[in-house]
């Protein structure tokens, strides 16, 4: 049994940037215009930039104001495309697993998914990639504004799955810094992936481990 299995019962993964590359902002612009588009729509390079640069349930709610569409029903729609738009990817090849995830089936600790993309492309990440036996819950962002407004750093998702796996003592794995804050809100440990894509990243909360790969994870140090 490898340290990190002596600290903690469960270890819990963020997905985009951890498990799998992060999704192009390509992928995401061409799913909100997808989005737009359904309503008849034709909004600004700027407006369709900021789903992607300052998403909220602010943001949503102004734009559905500005273009006269139901908020709600816009919401769902996007998050349908969003699905859609990144499911394509991870069949085109766009978006894989990094190569260390295989390392984490070697954990002798139950493990989840907690992601802010939508529950239904972490349903798919998982089918696709293979992924039930690795991980025991997994939950992304219900296709609802209050889905929305549940994303880390509120800490409601990971407390949910901390809750199915039935354990307190968790180390929660991320990339970011709205993890490090949603692992501190729920009262758990974070350890933050320094994966290519955050080299120069400004991590203004102190995470409790940073590492390089997630095969660090079996050589953790003891606290």
């Amino acid at each position: 049994m490898s340290r990190v299995e002596t600290q903690y019962n469960a270890i819990v993964f963020d997905n985009d940037g951890v498990l799998t590359y992060p999704t192009d902002e390509s992928v995401l612009t061409e799913a909100s215009q997808r989005a737009f588009a359904a309503f008849d729509v034709d909004p600004t390079p700027s407006d369709v930039r900021s789903l992607v640069d300052d998403l909220s349930v602010e943001t949503v709610r102004r734009l559905a104001k500005r273009y006269e569409v139901d908020a709600d029903a816009f919401w769902r729609r996007h998050e349908t495309e969003r699905t859609a738009r990144q499911l394509a990817a991870i069949r085109d090849g766009e978006k894989p697993l990094y190569d260390d995830v295989e390392t984490l089936a070697d954990l002798a600790v139950p493990t989840a998914i907690v992601s802010n993309n939508q529950h239904a492309t972490i349903e798919h990440i998982v089918a696709e990639f293979g992924l039930e036996a690795m991980f025991e819950a997994y939950y992304g962002r219900e296709p609802s504004l209050r889905g929305l407004e549940r994303r880390k750093p509120d800490p409601s998702y990971l407390e949910a799955a901390l809750d199915e796996l039935g354990v307190e003592s968790a180390l929660y794995v991320g990339d970011s810094r709205v993890d490090v804050a949603a692992a501190r809100a729920a009262g758990v440990d974070a350890a933050f992936v320094n994966r290519p894509h955050r080299r120069g990243y400004r991590l203004d909360i102190r995470p409790t481990y940073r590492l390089d790969s997630l095969a660090e994870l079996a050589s953790l140090p003891t606290k």
